[in-house]
């Protein structure tokens, strides 16, 4: 299972029709393979506390979804520009994706 933090969820919905329709398809495929989704479709983001990317087209759209696994769902944190697009919006999204992360994980203690 696959779920959007709530602020993740409104960065989705800023993306344009066609990467939206992309990103879905990356989530679909994450929900059926689970941990075991390959690269190019997924991969660890460096530098950063569990986080990974998914990445849409297999790494060919400009976006990525940082997800971490969390009990038993896969939680997308925020929607972030690749990093060869966007290095410093790509270093943002990662520290928000962390924070929001550790919200949720403080909640559930």
């Amino acid at each position: 299972m696959v779920v959007f933090h709530p602020k993740a969820r409104e960065e989705q919905r800023q993306l344009s029709p066609q990467e939206r329709q992309a990103m879905m398809n990356a989530v679909d495929k994450l929900t059926a393979l689970g941990p075991a989704l390959p690269y190019p479709h997924s991969s660890d983001v460096r530098e950063a506390d569990r986080l990974r990317e998914l990445r849409p087209r297999a790494g060919r759209s400009r976006w990525r979804a940082l997800y971490r696994q969390a009990r038993n769902a896969f939680v997308v944190a925020a929607i972030a520009p690749a990093a060869q697009v966007d290095h410093r919006g790509f270093k943002r999204a990662v520290a928000a994706a962390e924070a929001r992360m550790a919200d949720i994980e403080e909640d559930r203690l």
